[in-house]
């Protein structure tokens, strides 16, 4: 397992994170117990939770195992969670707001069976809450030791670009991560978001970077999912819906990860978990794994490097077509004047 800094922080992470979202939900806890050990044991320290997931189930066993397990092996634990999002019906039971997030990250810790966790992500951006009180929170929250660090999730550009200059101007902690959406499906955000990462000193969390299981291989042109996948079970499963997601551009996009990976004899998900693994900012992938087995293929992921050609098909055939301007060729072309004092 190779390993890189947690963004600008000096903490080491796996360049291979594991997303717990199935936990308590496709993964019973037994389940749940074996995967956590299979990817320690691969040297694997990045867990990521979020309250929500399974309504504090998925952190309730990542709790319980932390406790069931030696703390030579705990120890190589970074445990990171997040909080925004409503877990019951009472008026200031979601957002950033101070009080709201001050409870949430404190039912975290205890669902988790920890003092302080590594790293806590506000799991999307509140336009109702004033960013200060927002940062505030955190930073006190770092000086009281309930966490080391603190990231963001789900933010645009601008929103990113905001928090960081904002907390710069307050003298308070910056944040250290980003976790966004990012497969060779979803590039959108290489146009801002990226570049504002990157001039921030931040490191990418990129989650689902199988498009949803797209580019596993499980699914095939003009063929209705088996029902026994999760998009056959539920067709119009959010951005992953079978006619949203069933473009010519994602076909496309198959065809050239299946191209790679038949010539290099591995496996699809291989292909595009390493695509995304290795490109600029990236510190870790955020796994999904139901099971030790689909941990295992995805594990591998870590020992392919593609090559510059393998890349540059990839990336062709992924490329999102941007309009002329600002992020097509025109734009471009604009932007290079201007360098040039055109």
């Amino acid at each position: 397992m190779r390993y890189r800094t947690l963004g600008h922080s000096g903490c080491a992470v796996s360049s291979l994170a594991l997303g717990t979202m199935t936990f308590g939900a496709e993964s019973d806890e037994a389940e749940s117990y074996d995967v956590l050990d299979r990817f320690v044991e691969s040297g694997g320290t990045l867990v990521d939770t979020a309250d929500v997931y399974t309504a504090g189930v998925s952190e309730e066993i990542v709790g319980r195992w932390l406790k069931d397990r030696p703390a030579d092996v705990t120890e190589r634990v970074v445990l990171a969670t997040k909080g925004r999002f409503p877990m019951s019906n009472e008026p200031n039971g979601c957002g950033l707001s101070r009080r709201h997030l001050v409870r949430a990250l404190d039912a975290s810790l205890a669902r988790l069976g920890v003092d302080g966790g590594d790293l806590y992500q506000v799991h999307g951006f509140d336009p109702w809450t004033p960013l200060e009180e927002t940062l505030r929170t955190l930073d006190d929250c770092i000086r009281a030791g309930k966490i080391g660090y603190y990231g963001l999730s789900n933010f645009t550009g601008w929103q990113l670009t905001k928090a960081v200059h904002l907390a710069r101007a307050l003298g308070l902690a910056e944040p250290v991560t980003l976790q966004p959406q990012y497969s060779l499906i979803v590039r959108e955000i290489e146009w801002e978001v990226i570049p504002a990462a990157q001039d921030a000193g931040m490191g990418l969390l990129p989650w689902s970077p199988l498009g949803g299981g797209w580019l596993s291989g499980k699914y095939e042109r003009d063929q209705r999912p088996d029902p026994q996948t999760r998009l056959g079970a539920d067709p119009e499963r959010g951005m992953e819906a079978w006619e949203r997601r069933g473009t010519d551009r994602t076909w496309r996009i198959i065809d050239a990860v299946q191209k790679v990976a038949d010539d290099r004899g591995v496996s699809m998900a291989e292909v595009a978990l390493s695509w995304v693994t290795d490109r600029p900012a990236v510190t870790s992938t955020i796994l999904g794994a139901r099971t030790v087995e689909q941990l295992d293929a995805n594990l591998r992921a870590d020992d392919l490097r593609l090559s510059e050609p393998e890349t540059a098909a990839l990336d062709e055939a992924s490329d999102l077509g941007a309009t002329d301007y600002p992020y097509g060729s025109m734009g471009i072309e604009q932007r290079s004047r201007d360098l040039a004092g055109g």
